[in-house]
C-alpha cells in the first residue's frame, strides 16, 4: 500500500514538473522615443554665427586697412 501511494505520488509530481517546464509565457514590450526638433537650436546658432562674423569682419577689415597704411 505504501509503495503504491509512493509511486501515484511520484507520478503525480512528475506529471505536474513536466506540465510546468512545458508552459510558455509571451511579452511584449514596446519601446517609443520621441526626437524633438533641433532646427531651432541650428537656427540660433546659424544666427549668432552670421552676427559674430559680420562684428569681427569689420574689426578684421580696420586691421588689415591698418597694416597696408604702415607698410
Amino acid at each position: 500500500m505504501k509503495r503504491t501511494l509512493f509511486i501515484f505520488g511520484a507520478s503525480f509530481v512528475f506529471l505536474i514538473v513536466l506540465t510546468a517546464c512545458q508552459s510558455r509565457h509571451k511579452l511584449e514590450t514596446v519601446h517609443k522615443v520621441e526626437v524633438a526638433p533641433m532646427h531651432i537650436t541650428i537656427d540660433v546658432n546659424v544666427k549668432v554665427d552670421r552676427a559674430l562674423d559680420d562684428f569681427f569682419g569689420d574689426i578684421d577689415e580696420v586691421a588689415e586697412d591698418m597694416q597696408v597704411t604702415q607698410q
